[in-house]
């Protein structure tokens, strides 16, 4: 296997290999394949965290989507098998939270998509955003890279 060049260090890296239902009429990866490998990867983070989709709800709280952007860099075809790493990269433990992503071609290295989601603290009986609680702080907190914005 190549040697990956990760964006950041530590990602929580999800393993993912393009199947034939991935596949679209340009016989090339879906877009939205690549939609859902990054969420998938980030509900895996987020459970590695020990805050699930039942802690959320057992607090009332989650991370709401509010905004994402995709960057596709290259094709991928069927049997690639790709990494998808993922990073809490702000957070100001307040209301909102950036998680990027980055996935890599097993074969060559070859970085094939960056994403950038943000999300904000919502109380999820009302939808309204709230301050979260302080789980989300004590699980959330220690993996933060802050990084200063562009």
């Amino acid at each position: 296997m190549t040697t990956l060049d990760w964006d950041h260090p530590n990602p929580h890296i999800c393993s993912v290999t393009v199947t034939p239902a991935d596949i679209d009429a340009l016989s090339h990866t879906n877009n939205g394949v690549y939609v859902n490998w990054c969420e998938q990867a980030a509900w895996s983070h987020t459970r590695a965290l020990g805050l699930g989709e039942d802690q959320y709800r057992s607090l009332n709280r989650a991370m709401a989507l509010t905004q994402a952007e995709y960057q596709y860099l290259r094709a991928t075809h069927e049997n690639d098998a790709l990494q998808v790493g993922t990073w809490i990269t702000r957070w100001d433990r307040r209301l909102t939270m950036e998680r990027q992503f980055q996935i890599i071609d097993n074969k060559t290295g070859e970085t094939v998509l960056r994403a950038k989601h943000q999300f904000v603290c919502i109380e999820i009986s009302t939808g309204k955003p709230r301050r979260p609680p302080k789980e989300f702080i004590d699980q959330y907190g220690p993996v933060v890279l802050n990084l200063k914005s562009p």
